[in-house]
């Protein structure tokens, strides 16, 4: 093979190296994430979570905005909805300054569900981390922030947006 050719092939290996590097370490990061899930799975589906992580991360929203964050019809965004609401996790009151809308904020249990679900995240992550040096730790969260910020995921430093598709 040629000087030139190898030159090409290299950042083409490197390149697939990368990607499977990515691969790797998500695999870690979805099997902390399922796992943080099933302490949720009594009371909710994974869908059921995202909406309650939405109102939590973006404060008190209406249906259209569950809606088009979930990026489903406004009629399966309602049904989940009125399933949170009888199971007491959501609440649902008329917009304050519009009576036409409502607003979906968590209740206390609701609350309580979504720093459960959060905590353990954080826990896990944590365990992981201090298996890591400082320079590792320091190098990854740099990493990762500028992976993140390609990926157009919000900056808003909540481990729980892994379940959240980011908004393009």
């Amino acid at each position: 093979m040629s000087a030139v050719r190898e030159q090409r092939a290299e950042p083409e290996n490197h390149f697939t190296e990368q990607v499977d590097a990515v691969l790797w370490a998500s695999r870690a990061l979805v099997g902390i994430a399922a796992a943080s899930v099933a302490e949720a799975e009594e009371l909710v589906t994974v869908p059921h979570l995202r909406i309650l992580v939405l109102v939590d991360t973006r404060g008190p929203v209406n249906l259209a905005a569950v809606a088009e964050a979930l990026a489903v019809h406004p009629s399966n965004a309602s049904r989940a909805v009125d399933r949170l609401i009888k199971a007491g996790l959501l609440d649902r009151r008329d917009a304050l300054d519009d009576r036409r809308h409502l607003t979906l904020t968590l209740t206390p249990a609701g609350q309580e569900l979504v720093d459960r679900v959060s905590t353990h995240r954080k826990e896990a992550i944590s365990a992981v981390l201090t298996r890591m040096t400082t320079d590792d730790r320091n190098a990854l969260a740099y990493t990762m922030r500028r992976f993140a910020a390609a990926a157009g995921e919000p900056v808003d430093g909540d481990v729980l947006t892994l379940l959240w598709p980011p908004a393009h």
